[in-house]
């Protein structure tokens, strides 16, 4: 179509006397990316999103639109116009100013095939929305925004991950295998909360894919088979080296949305 498309001139050589000749050269697609998560300057992850969207739009040509939507507004979906975005980022973060918008956030992507990624705390929220809503476990808790509940499907970790590195090992034919195109990662993590075991098996009953793992066999990466793009991980992909280079999750976060925009 003439509109998804620039025109550029160029010169012929000096020695073929011609007319310049017109190329064509695609115009990248946008895609609208909902950044969901309670801004902050105090976040790294928050801080260096600027950066990683200009990084994918000059050397991957993946262009995304950010728009910023707090947990409190994704908690009426319709009102923050969710659905109509072509990709749902769910970002660190945590404790959310509302935990029922990061899982209306999740939900929302997770049913109507919006590409997903959620990292961190949005690793943790999108255990939770998925074992209350498509595991039959109502009742479960995240101890960080309810610390007194009989039955937590996220706890304190046995020890802090909060500026800390490890492997990640990555199930073969996974989608986090063929992002990361290889077997064995080391990411950055900022954490303190984790998913206890004792539900872990229900969840992968009814599809939750548990595709990372540490050295422990402990859950770090999460995905949806059957979805277009549905992936979560413990660690943050933001904190990939200097910030100026799109950590592989998020490039392919990107190409999905990107994707999604062009249908």
């Amino acid at each position: 179509m003439t509109d998804d498309t620039t025109t550029e001139v160029q010169s012929a050589p000096r020695s073929l006397p011609t007319e310049p000749h017109l190329t064509i050269v695609p115009r990248a697609t946008t895609a609208r990316v909902a950044l969901v998560g309670d801004r902050s300057p105090h976040v790294t992850a928050h801080s260096r999103i600027p950066a990683l969207l200009d990084a994918l739009a000059e050397r991957d040509r993946l262009v995304l639109d950010g728009y910023w939507i707090s947990t409190e507004a994704a908690a009426d979906p319709a009102a923050c116009g969710l659905e109509s975005f072509d990709a749902v980022w769910l970002l660190p973060g945590s404790p959310y100013a509302s935990e029922a918008g990061a899982l209306a956030a999740i939900r929302t992507a997770r049913e109507q095939g919006i590409p997903f990624l959620g990292t961190c705390g949005g690793f943790q929220h999108t255990l939770l929305e998925y074992a209350r809503h498509a595991s039959g476990l109502p009742q479960v808790a995240h101890a960080e925004n309810d610390p007194e509940a009989e039955d937590l499907l996220i706890a304190p970790l046995a020890c802090s991950l909060v500026g800390h590195e490890g492997v990640v090992l990555l199930e073969a034919g996974s989608l986090a295998e063929r992002i990361l195109g290889a077997p064995r990662s080391v990411e950055r993590y900022h954490c303190s909360y984790g998913p206890h075991p004792r539900h872990l098996a229900t969840l992968r009953e009814h599809g939750l894919r548990f595709s990372g793992q540490d050295e422990d066999g402990q859950p770090r990466v999460a995905e949806l088979p059957g979805h277009p793009f549905f992936l979560a991980s413990l660690f943050q992909p933001e904190l990939y080296g200097d910030g100026s280079t799109p950590h592989p999750l998020v490039r392919a976060l990107a190409a999905a949305a990107v994707a999604h925009a062009a249908r």
